[in-house]
């Protein structure tokens, strides 16, 4: 459904007389609506409410505080992107990757702007550098020069008030990388300051010079170009398989059901041989997103046990260990409605008879807990398995290439691949992820945006709540993400080359 569509469906909900006003109003409107339902569907059935850690510390701190704060903002919302700013921010607070409320229509994107100063900058080294300047902007500041100050505010300020919970999560190293492109951009936010006035930017050690800041009409194109040479973007074929400097170097760049998997695992098959060689190879997992404990978990164990052989994967696996659920009755109608449509595909039936077993189970456990009035329940996951004793098929030193887009299934599939012999991290610091995971998804009142939030909490994992992999000294990149020639000429560095 396209944004047009969507603002005259908006428009057609009013009955004031002004025809403008009527859509601030009604956006208001449904921004209280859906804000009220959200917090009230978390706290219902989120497990965070009834469990114990940091994690839900955090959760039950932001419950409440947090939907004042979003309320208190209502009288902004003026606009479908402004009811899906607001969203956004009340999720974020959670500071939980896995819960998220998403517009249903079509959204802004990463390269939309209204307008932009002619050019960008990036997150480097713990600073907010310019990446990028538009070819013919005059007065702009250099390539490489840090932003210190704009509109007489220290840069740290200003980038939390105008991009953390609106664009990115600044408590983490990602969502600084992914949002630093907008930070003098206009994003159409009305809650958040728009491009500066005045900005001071420093080259060197030098001092920092102040700069007047002329807002650029945008032109197509522009700002993608910005984006791309800033943030790693992956090519439009994520999978694939190439030979770069005489090694092979596998690209997974998403792990969407979608992404051509069933292709790419039998390109996979066919150059194992290749892939166990001495050479050794490169895993790229750059920009590989997708929700942890689910099918992009299973993709990427089904990648490692295509090259690796599931034999000398197994007793590698991390342990899934214990899972806890919330007893509620409507997650335990969650669940009963997902073994309904289990049972009702006759496919799924002849292929996934454990699955649909497990769900039972899962289903009685809950019955169980909420007529003995428990508020939670734990069971075991899959325990670990001993070595087989089956000798390593890879020959040659593996790098695993990851940054900040490397995200949920991605980063499950690191907790294997970190523990096999030979395999090094390396690249730049990828995304967090929540230990609350398995996301259930609502369509909240307005009908425009969804509330998804992981509803089971892997309270036994090995690796803590929002705990990101950083490659070690040596293997962490700091050049330009962006130049692939750069980035390809590094991983050669690292096997010697």
């Amino acid at each position: 459904m396209s944004r047009l569509l969507n603002f005259a469906a908006a428009a057609a909900l009013t009955v004031a007389l002004s025809a403008g006003a009527a859509v601030a109003q009604d956006f208001r409107a449904l921004a209280r609506q859906d804000l009220q339902r959200a917090h009230d569907e978390l706290a219902a059935n989120h497990p965070a409410a009834a469990l114990s850690g940091p994690a839900s510390r955090t959760f039950r701190g932001w419950l409440d505080s947090g939907l004042q704060d979003a309320l208190g903002r209502v009288g902004q919302v003026n606009s479908g992107d402004a009811h899906a700013y607001l969203m956004r921010y009340y999720a974020a607070g959670f500071r939980d990757s896995n819960i998220r409320m998403t517009p249903t229509f079509e959204g802004m994107g990463p390269f939309f702007g209204t307008s932009w100063p002619g050019f960008t900058t990036g997150w480097r080294d713990g600073k907010y550098v310019v990446t990028y300047v538009k070819p013919g902007v005059r007065g702009a500041p250099r390539i490489g020069d840090a932003v210190t100050e704009c509109n007489l505010t220290p840069i740290e300020e200003f980038a939390r008030n105008k991009l953390d919970l609106w664009e990115g999560n600044l408590e983490t190293e990602a969502g600084r990388v992914t949002s630093a492109p907008y930070l003098l951009w206009n994003r159409n936010n009305s809650f958040a300051p728009g491009v500066p006035s005045v900005c001071s930017f420093q080259s060197g050690r030098g001092r920092p010079r102040e700069i007047q800041i002329r807002p650029v009409p945008v032109v197509a194109g522009d700002l993608e170009a910005a984006y791309r040479a800033t943030v790693y973007m992956p090519p439009a074929n994520p999978l694939g398989v190439e030979t770069v400097n005489g090694r092979p170097w596998v690209h997974v760049h998403s792990f969407a059901d979608d992404a051509g998997w069933p292709a790419f695992s039998a390109a996979i098959e066919g150059q194992a041989a290749a892939l166990r060689g001495p050479q050794g190879f490169v895993l790229d997992l750059r920009a590989a997103g997708g929700s942890g404990l689910n099918s992009s978990t299973a993709r990427g164990y089904g990648l490692a046990n295509r090259i690796w052989t599931p034999e000398f994967t197994v007793s590698r696996q991390p342990a899934a260990g214990d899972i806890t659920y919330r007893a509620t009755q409507g997650n335990r109608d969650w669940y009963a409605a997902a073994l309904g449509r289990m049972q009702a595909d006759p496919q799924f039936v002849q292929e996934a008879g454990p699955v649909i077993e497990q769900t039972r189970e899962i289903v009685a456990a809950f019955d169980a807990a909420i007529a003995a009035g428990q508020p939670t329940f734990t069971l075991a996951g899959r325990a670990a398995v001993a070595d087989t004793g089956a000798a390593n098929p890879v020959q040659g030193p593996v790098v695993v290439l990851v940054d900040a887009g490397c995200s949920g299934g991605c980063l499950d599939t690191l907790d294997l691949l970190s523990k096999l012999p030979n395999v090094r991290i390396a690249g730049s610091t990828t995304a967090t992820d929540s230990i609350f995971v398995e996301p259930t998804v609502l369509r909240l009142p307005s009908n425009y945006a969804d509330l998804s939030y992981g509803h089971k909490a892997w309270t036994s994992r090995p690796r803590a709540n929002n705990e990101p992999y950083t490659p070690a000294a040596g293997l962490a990149y700091t050049g330009n993400p962006a130049d692939e020639a750069a980035v390809r000429a590094w991983v050669g560095t690292l096997f010697g080359g």
